[in-house]
C-alpha cells in the first residue's frame, strides 16, 4: 500500500468518524443564567387585608428589542399580569381592554416596558462557519457557539393619589451549542429562563412595598393635580429623500 492510498484511507477514516460524532455531539446544548444585577433579591412575605386591596389596571406596553420599538404581544403583558397575581397585593387585575373602576373609586394604574437584547454573535457563526466547512465538519463536536440573550423590565405604578412608583427587574444569560443544535426551542428555553429571573426580581421589590397601596394609606381628596402632554411626533426630514427626474 503506497503513502498516498495510506493518507486517502486515513482522511476517509477522519470524514466517517466526524460523521458519526456529529449527530452525537452535535445536538449537545447547555444554558448558563448570569447574577441579576437588580436590588432587593431576596424573597419577601407581606400581608394586606382584603379591605384594603385596592384594583391595578394596565395602562401602557411598550416592547423594545436592542432598541428598536417592536409590535406588542398579548403574552407579555399576560405573563406580568399573570405574576402580579401570583403576589396577591391587588384585588383585580385588568389589562389595557379592561374599563377603569368608576370616578372615585382608588385603583393603581401600571405602565410597562419589556426590553430585550439580543446578541446571536453572526460574526462569530459565518466564521466558525466557514471553519467548519473547510474541514468537512469533524470539527463541528468542538466548535461551540453562543446565543445571548438580556431583558430589563421597568414598571412604573401610579397610586390613586397620584404618587408613583418605579419598579426594575434584569437578568441576563447564554445559550451554548454546537452545530445543528440552534433549535427554536433552545433560544425560547432561554428566553423564558432570563425573563422568569427578571420578573422575580422585579416582583420582589413591588412587594417589599406593599404598604404604599393600602386603601387607607391616601384619602382621594388627597390626590394631586396631574398635567399630561399631548404632542406628535416630529417627521425626521432627513430620512426621506426626493427624486427628481425632468422630462425634454
Amino acid at each position: 500500500m503506497t503513502t498516498i492510498t495510506r493518507a486517502r484511507h486515513w482522511i476517509l477514516a477522519g470524514i466517517c468518524g466526524g460523521v458519526l460524532i456529529t449527530p452525537m455531539a452535535g445536538c449537545v446544548h447547555s444554558i448558563e443564567l448570569k447574577p441579576s444585577t437588580s436590588n432587593n433579591q431576596e424573597s419577601s412575605t407581606r400581608e394586606i387585608a382584603r379591605h384594603e386591596q385596592v384594583p391595578l389596571i394596565m395602562d401602557s406596553v411598550r416592547v423594545t428589542r436592542n432598541g428598536s420599538p417592536q409590535n406588542l404581544s398579548s403574552d407579555t403583558e399576560e405573563r406580568v399580569l399573570g405574576r402580579l397575581r401570583e403576589i396577591g397585593l391587588f384585588s383585580r387585575l385588568g389589562n389595557m381592554a379592561a374599563a377603569e373602576p368608576a370616578t372615585g373609586d382608588k385603583f393603581v394604574r401600571a405602565r410597562l416596558l419589556f426590553d430585550e437584547s439580543i446578541d446571536p454573535h453572526t460574526g462569530a457563526v459565518a466564521w466558525k462557519g466557514l471553519l467548519l466547512g473547510a474541514s468537512m465538519f469533524i470539527l463541528s463536536p468542538f466548535i461551540q457557539m453562543d446565543y445571548d440573550y438580556a431583558t430589563r423590565v421597568t414598571l412604573e405604578l401610579e397610586r390613586w393619589d397620584g404618587q408613583v412608583k418605579r419598579y426594575e427587574g434584569q437578568s441576563s444569560g447564554s445559550a451554548h451549542y454546537h452545530l445543528f443544535s440552534a433549535t427554536p426551542l433552545m433560544i425560547e428555553e432561554l428566553k423564558g429562563h432570563v425573563t422568569e429571573a427578571s420578573l422575580t426580581a422585579l416582583m420582589n421589590q413591588v412587594v417589599q412595598d406593599t404598604p404604599f397601596y393600602y386603601a387607607s394609606n391616601a384619602p382621594l381628596q388627597e390626590r394631586q393635580i396631574r398635567a399630561v402632554s399631548v404632542k406628535s411626533k416630529r417627521p425626521d426630514a432627513s430620512s426621506v429623500s426626493k427624486t427628481t427626474s425632468v422630462g425634454r
